[in-house]
């Protein structure tokens, strides 16, 4: 049966409110997919860039009447003449899609049918559910360019394997402050693939969790010694505690997070939002500062809180990276974030609560999931 020509979204329809409208079903390009979307998951940047709940981001020209949404999964309904990965109707796909972008308006994931950039999404492994897939999206993304792309991590295909770690040869450490965020959830997990001793931060009712993810130690953020635990944990802080990765990415994070860092050997810091360098520098001036916005992995222009041109290598890497990350999720190496199921109703009106209640701060080591 051929798709309708309306379906229902989510849209802003004004700074800070969104609501599920009637429009159009999406225009499919060349190189797209068109997906019928069984679940979707929300992320900080669907209500910030709406501006539900305030405007943490400082925006000025909200993108009204765009479509809202990046994480989804669903199941193939069209394939465009230009994708080269083989899909075809009736496959179940998942992966990231860019909402809230005035350059794509049609291009959210919080609706009936959504279009996906082809290459950059994959068949869902068979041992993963939609729900489940659905949680991948910006998580998958935002690890492969903030953990590998920037830190330059070693793949977990090429990492050193357990027997090649000698007293000698310790493992290396990193920190990743915000563990039981869903980025933070993934990044753990591919971070100790990639061989590292890994230390997080996160509320004392999510350290089981953390660690049960792979975590070597966790700490809790709000612990006014939590500075010096960490560097206590480590093997020899100043020698192998040089990388941190946040997944908060705000100032009280980064004082930790830089804080924490070697203070003899350089040192990388990497946010998920900018952070001033002289913050960076006052705290600790053997450690450099940078962060990595997970869109240009589309490797298309962007235009909404910032204007970035096309990054077409950032599509390329995350092409290979998205299909390492099916391989690791498919054998049971990799799982997904914990999913808080339907909070606030099924479908789309269910969408408009959750991202309310994300934008409250009300959700904790979970991601909001709602089914179609």
């Amino acid at each position: 049966m051929a798709p309708p020509s309306e379906i229902n979204a989510v849209v802003i329809t004004k700074p800070g409110a969104v609501e599920v409208k009637r429009v159009p079903l999406p225009n499919l390009p060349d190189d797209f997919i068109l997906v019928r979307t069984t679940a979707v998951a929300l992320n900080p940047t669907d209500w910030k860039h709406a501006g539900v709940g305030g405007n943490p981001l400082g925006v000025t020209a909200y993108t009204t009447g765009t479509r809202v949404g990046c994480d989804y999964a669903g199941i193939v309904e069209q394939v465009g003449s230009k994708v080269t990965k083989d899909f075809a109707p009736g496959d179940r796909v998942c992966g990231i899609v860019h909402g809230s972008n005035n350059l794509r308006p049609d291009g959210g994931s919080f609706a009936e049918y959504i279009v996906a950039k082809g290459d950059l999404q994959i068949k869902t492994p068979d041992n993963l559910s939609d729900e489940e897939a659905a949680t991948l999206g910006v998580g998958i993304s935002t690890v492969a360019q903030g953990l590998y792309q920037t830190l330059g991590l070693p793949l977990p295909s090429t990492a050193n394997h357990p027997n090649t770690i000698t007293p000698s040869n310790p493992p290396p450490e990193i920190l990743i402050y915000g563990g039981s965020t869903a980025t933070g959830v993934l990044g753990i997990q591919f971070a100790k693939l990639s061989g590292y001793r890994v230390a997080t931060t996160c509320s004392p009712s999510n350290f089981d969790y953390v660690k049960s993810l792979g975590a070597d130690a966790a700490f809790d953020y709000r612990a006014p010694d939590v500075v010096d635990a960490i560097r206590a944990w480590s093997n020899n802080a100043d020698e192998l505690l040089t990388i941190a990765w946040d997944c908060i990415s705000n100032e009280a994070s980064a004082r930790i997070s830089v804080a924490a860092l070697s203070r003899t050997k350089p040192g990388h810091y990497r946010s998920l939002s900018p952070i001033p360098d002289e913050l960076v520098k006052e705290l600790n001036e053997k450690v450099d500062n940078g962060w990595r916005l997970a869109y240009t992995m589309f490797g298309e222009a962007i235009q909404k809180s910032i204007w970035m041109e096309a990054v077409p290598e950032d599509f390329e890497y995350g092409k290979m990276f998205w299909e390492l990350a099916r391989e690791l999720l498919a054998e049971g190496k990799v799982k997904a974030v914990k999913a808080d199921m339907n909070r606030g109703g099924k479908g789309l009106e269910g969408v408009v609560v959750g991202l309310k209640e994300l934008a409250e701060n009300k959700v904790s080591g979970a991601k909001l999931v709602y089914t179609l």
